[in-house]
């Protein structure tokens, strides 16, 4: 049935596609799905200044979003790379790529995320780190979606890990989500706006070791189905301190900035703060 759906969406322009997401958002708005009832206390701890006419604005502003990036989501992986790069009307920073130093790219769950990598690797080899899925089958469809030309993908474990040091040494682009929950071995508690979040470390160790240029990567959704703006920032994780603990901080701190700039498109429906609040 998934297959399907995802199927169906990419046989869809991408005005229609998003209409048809922004559809399911709404519904899941209305009907009290789960993705609402976890974007409701997700906004609540990180904008407790916000009115509570304006956290449920940015809840349904937010689930449109969550309904695009799914039924976009089966456009992209149905697609070459090199019409996924029809579908970008701006790439601010390119230039940043050019630099001489190794590169690792921070790329948050904002936007159109699964477009970043695919878009650079249309010309140039890109390493991706994953969390696999529960489901073996889901897992294996978007693995196989993912996998392909010049984008790898490397699962968040020791043969992912090494697969990511193989990339370094060639001078390959990496690329990292930093705001999933690692797990109990690979993260720190570390603050993400109102409260701590176990926070992956691989990201910082691995800049620090190697002397990365960090990049902060993301795909902004335009309005009315245009299409995405790309955007490459450099990311300092030394600014608060010389430890793991404050490059960690650091890290957090910029994807925060960074959500605060287009709240609407962040995945509020995850489940960032389990660690610490239990979700009901």
């Amino acid at each position: 049935m998934i297959r399907l759906f995802l199927s169906l969406c990419s046989i869809l322009p991408l005005k229609i596609n998003h209409i048809f997401g922004a559809l399911i958002g709404k519904l899941l708005y209305i009907f009290g799905s789960e993705a609402k009832k976890v974007s409701v206390q997700n906004v609540e701890i990180c904008f407790p200044e916000l009115s509570l006419k304006d956290q449920k604005s940015l809840v349904k502003s937010a689930l449109i979003h969550t309904g695009k990036n799914l039924t976009e989501s089966g456009l992209i992986w149905n697609q070459s790379f090199s019409k996924n790069v029809n579908y970008v009307c701006d790439f601010n920073g390119e230039h940043y790529l050019d630099n001489q130093k190794k590169t690792i790219l921070l790329v948050p769950h904002i936007g159109c995320w699964e477009l970043t990598g695919r878009v650079l690797a249309n010309t140039r080899k890109v390493t991706f780190m994953y969390k696999p899925l529960r489901s073996q089958k889901q897992n294996d469809y978007l693995f196989k979606r993912r996998n392909k030309g010049n984008l790898t993908m490397a699962s968040a474990d020791k043969s992912g890990i090494l697969k990511i040091q193989r990339a370094l040494k060639n001078r390959e682009l990496i690329g990292m989500l930093p705001d999933q929950d690692p797990g109990e071995e690979g993260g720190i508690m570390s603050p993400f706006f109102n409260k701590e979040a176990n926070t992956m470390t691989l990201l910082a160790k691995i800049a620090n070791k190697n002397d990365l240029q960090v990049l902060m990567f993301w795909a902004k959704r335009l309005p009315k189905g245009r299409g995405y703006e790309l955007n490459l920032e450099p990311v300092e994780l030394n600014l608060n301190g010389d430890t793991l603990e404050d490059h960690v901080a650091s890290m957090n701190r910029c994807v925060e900035d960074l959500i605060r700039k287009m709240p609407e498109q962040y995945m509020w429906s995850y489940k960032r703060f389990k660690a610490t609040h239990s979700y009901s």
